[in-house]
C-alpha cells in the first residue's frame, strides 16, 4: 500500500470490521496484528498507578475536536474577509454551533508542510485583525497544540522535553497574539497521539491539564521492519525512549493497525473505567491527566461515511461522555481525498447528540 493510501480505506475497512464481528470477537485491526505480534514480548503497563478521577461535571456531555488545522487560518489571513465566518470552513462550523450549541477545539500545526508544495504559511502570518471577533466566540472555539507540521508521522514519539516545550510555546504564543490566550486549549492531542514521557512533563510544565491516550496491550519491537507500515520503524529507532512500544490501533483505518505508543498509553481495563463516563485518569508520576478523545466506535468523522453515522451513534446510547473528531484537510476541494459531505457529517453528528440530550463541552472542562 502506498504512502498515503491508508487514508482512502476508511469506508471499506468499516464494512470489513462489521463483517468480521459476525465470525469472531476480534476486530479487523486485531486480526491484522495477531500474527505480526505473536512473536513479540508483552510489556507491562506504562502507568500502573494511575488513579481514576470523576469530573465535577454531571449529565451527558459531548466533546468535539478537529486535528491537522492550519489551512482555514491561511484562508483568513490571505483572503482578508470582513468576518472570520465569511470563509467557508468556519462558516460551516458556525452554522452547526448556532443550531446545536457545538463547541470545537481546533488542533493546530504551526506551519504548512512541504508535502503540499513550497507555498508556506505559518501561524506567525496570521494577523491579529480578527482578535476581537475570536474573543466574541471564545465560548465555543479553542485552539490546541498538535505539531510543528503534518510530516513526519509520530513527531512526538521520542521527543525531548525542550522540543515539546518550544513547539508548545510557539503555538500558544501565536494563538495568544491573534485570538487571545484564553482561547488556547489546556487539552492536547499530539499528532498521531503518542508522546514521550519527557514530552508529557513538558506539557504539564507548560500549563496543559489533560491529554489524549491510546490503549491496549504493549509489545516490545524485535527489530523486524516489516511489522510496521510506512517506515515507522525509523520513527521508533530515532532517539528511542524506553517507554516506546507497539500496540494494536483499533479503528476503521486498518492499514495502521500496527502502531507505536508512547507514555500516554493505558490498558484496556483502564480505558473501560473512563471511556464512556465523565471520568479521567490522573498519573501521580507526571501530574498529567489522561482521557480518550473518541468514544468507540467513533474516531475521526472522515473515517465514518455519512450513511453509517446513525448506526455508529446507536452504539453510544447509554454513554455519559461521547468524544469524536475529524481532520481539517478533508473539507478542502484541492485536497487529494476531499469529502464533499464533510459538513453534512458534522451537522448530523452534532444534531443527533443534541437531540439525545447531550451538551457540548471542552475536554478541559472535565478537570
Amino acid at each position: 500500500m502506498k504512502r498515503r493510501e491508508f487514508l482512502k480505506v476508511g469506508a471499506g475497512s468499516a464494512m470489513l470490521a462489521a463483517a468480521g464481528c459476525a465470525t469472531d470477537k476480534l476486530s479487523v485491526s486485531e486480526r491484522v496484528t495477531k500474527d505480526k505480534f505473536a512473536a513479540l514480548e508483552s510489556l507491562p503497563p506504562v502507568m500502573p498507578n494511575a488513579e481514576v478521577k470523576e469530573s465535577a461535571l454531571k449529565g451527558k456531555n459531548a466533546c468535539k475536536f478537529v486535528d491537522d488545522c492550519i489551512w482555514f487560518l491561511r484562508d483568513i489571513a490571505r483572503l482578508k474577509p470582513k468576518s472570520i465566518f465569511d470563509t467557508p470552513y468556519l462558516a460551516g462550523f458556525k452554522k452547526i454551533h448556532d443550531a446545536t450549541g457545538l463547541k470545537v477545539q481546533f488542533n493546530l500545526f504551526y506551519r504548512t508542510d512541504f508535502f503540499y508544495g513550497m507555498d508556506e504559511f505559518s501561524l506567525a502570518d496570521m494577523p491579529a485583525t480578527y482578535k476581537a471577533e475570536f474573543q466574541d466566540n471564545a465560548d465555543w472555539i479553542k485552539f490546541g497544540l498538535h505539531s510543528l507540521q503534518e510530516f513526519p508521522d509520530y513527531p512526538w514519539i521520542s521527543a525531548d522535553y525542550k522540543d515539546v516545550a518550544k513547539c508548545l510555546s510557539m503555538i500558544r504564543g501565536e494563538v495568544a497574539r491573534f485570538a487571545g490566550d484564553n482561547m488556547f486549549a489546556r487539552f492536547t492531542i499530539p499528532h498521531w497521539v503518542p508522546m514521550s514521557k519527557d514530552g508529557v512533563k513538558a506539557l504539564v510544565d507548560g500549563g496543559i491539564k489533560i491529554m489524549v491516550v491510546s490503549r491496549g496491550n504493549r509489545f516490545a519491537w524485535n527489530g523486524d521492519s516489516s511489522i510496521l507500515p510506512y517506515g515507522h520503524d525509523f520513527r521508533l529507532m530515532n532517539n528511542r525512549k524506553p517507554e516506546t512500544a507497539l500496540y494494536t490501533r483499533v479503528s476503521n483505518n486498518v492499514a495502521i493497525s500496527a502502531s507505536l505508543c508512547g507514555y500516554n498509553h493505558i490498558t484496556d481495563a483502564q480505558i473501560s473505567a473512563i471511556s464512556k463516563e465523565n471520568k479521567y485518569l490522573y498519573d501521580p508520576e507526571t501530574g498529567m491527566r489522561f482521557k480518550n478523545s473518541c468514544t468507540a466506535p467513533f474516531s475521526a468523522l472522515n473515517l465514518h461515511p455519512l450513511k453509517g453515522i446513525p448506526r455508529d451513534l446507536d452504539a453510544t446510547r447509554g454513554c455519559d461522555f461521547v468524544g469524536y473528531g475529524n481532520h481539517e484537510q478533508y473539507f478542502f476541494k484541492d485536497y487529494l481525498l476531499y469529502q464533499p459531505d464533510y459538513m453534512d457529517r458534522e451537522m448530523l453528528m452534532a444534531r443527533t447528540l443534541k437531540e439525545r440530550g447531550y451538551r457540548f463541552i471542552f475536554m478541559e472542562d472535565l478537570v
